[in-house]
């Protein structure tokens, strides 16, 4: 129940073709309190709901809790969550022995493309593909919850 994930922002849309997966994720949130963050996401034809605690000093580890749902109750519950909606579509990249998700945000975050990878140590080395930017691990602005109050667009 422990996530550790690295954000970047990203350089190009050279990552592109080297996809494996692509699909559209929609995700609001019940509570975007930083502490304690209750999403509720389709991606694809699927339903997820997700806790997620607060983040540690570096901001790549935090406790994370996640269940697939029906489709038709993340629908529902998607009607009762606070305002500001997340629309991205999310590119999978393997790279070295890692996966790489790229999020091409859209709406009032279009613009925005950012790169996640999960890790299992914090100090884990990884391959930094070219189209790799700036780390924003760190960086409150760039999670979702934070983006669906204020969007990228408005900074």
């Amino acid at each position: 129940m422990v996530e550790i994930e690295r954000k970047f922002l990203v350089l190009s849309d050279d990552f592109m073709a080297q996809a494996f997966s692509k699909k559209r994720i929609v995700q609001a949130y019940i509570s975007s309190n930083p502490d304690r963050t209750v999403r509720v996401r389709i991606k694809g034809d699927k339903g997820y709901i997700t806790i997620k605690g607060k983040g540690n000093s570096t901001g790549t580890t935090r406790m994370e809790w996640e269940r697939e749902i029906a489709l038709q109750d993340a629908e529902s519950l998607l009607s009762i969550c606070e305002s500001g909606t997340i629309d991205k579509i999310r590119y999978e990249i393997k790279v070295g022995q890692h996966i790489f998700e790229v999020d091409v945000f859209s709406g009032e975050n279009e613009g925005l493309t950012m790169a996640e990878i999960e890790l299992k140590d914090e100090n884990e080395s990884f391959e930094k593909p070219a189209w790799l930017g700036q780390e924003v691990t760190n960086d409150e602005r760039y999670y979702n919850a934070y983006l669906s109050k204020k969007p990228y667009k408005s900074w």
